[in-house]
């Protein structure tokens, strides 16, 4: 169902959040909504598959809280 990205596109990704991280640092700093910036570029980052990475992350946690 869900497909994971190839080693090109994950380090793209990876690459273009570093760079928009970067560019974006400079604003950032002075807006107060710039943890929400962060965490949606952590989860840009994260990414390897179509698969949400919020569902990705509770599969790997299997069941630590059960």
């Amino acid at each position: 169902m869900y497909h994971n990205y190839s080693w090109l596109k994950i380090i793209l990704r990876r690459t273009a959040a570093l760079v928009i991280g970067l560019l974006a640092l400079p604003v950032m700093l002075f807006r107060q909504d710039r943890a929400r910036f962060y965490s949606w570029l952590h989860r840009y980052w994260s990414k390897t598959s179509n698969q949400p990475v919020w569902l990705a992350q509770s599969e790997a946690a299997g069941g630590a809280f059960w």
